[in-house]
């Protein structure tokens, strides 16, 4: 077999910056995070999907726009969502979601998709600790809350 000098290497890297961490301690601290990085000009317009990355001390590594779709869903990539994940060495991750309409129940498709990223995360041994759907004026849903993710 020859080998081709043409073949990338793979190379990884990882930093942070010397800069203070936030801490989440409550579910209410993950909708504040998220709700301030949504734009509000927005969130009653497009459904996005976005990943809350945190290390073993649940300090923020970082958060991913994960997908934007249409008025009422949008794609939720499960190979790209686990490839940022493990990128920033997450040890837990929480998954948000707005509902343009306004509506906080999660819906049939809400559920499917919490459950398939939460055996996958159990795989790779990555918390899943919430999935939190939010909306411009009547706060947040969260999903371990409300006992749907034991």
């Amino acid at each position: 077999m020859k080998v081709n000098n043409q073949v990338a290497e793979i190379q990884v890297s990882y930093s942070t910056t010397g800069s203070e961490k936030i801490r989440v301690t409550s579910c209410l601290d993950a909708y504040d995070i998220f709700l301030a990085s949504w734009s509000l000009q927005t969130i009653e317009l497009h459904e996005e999907f976005k990943i809350l990355m945190l290390n073993r001390a649940n300090d923020v590594l970082g958060i991913y726009t994960l997908s934007k779709g249409g008025t009422s869903g949008t794609v939720v990539d499960t190979k790209l969502l686990f490839a940022v994940s493990l990128k920033c060495n997450a040890s837990s991750i929480i998954l948000c979601h707005n509902h343009p309409s306004g509506n906080l129940t999660p819906s049939e498709p809400d559920k499917k998709i919490t459950d398939r990223v939460k055996n996958v995360a159990e795989l790779l041994e990555i918390k899943m600790l919430d999935h939190i759907i939010i909306t411009a004026h009547n706060g947040y849903y969260s999903f371990s809350e409300n006992g749907l993710l034991s």
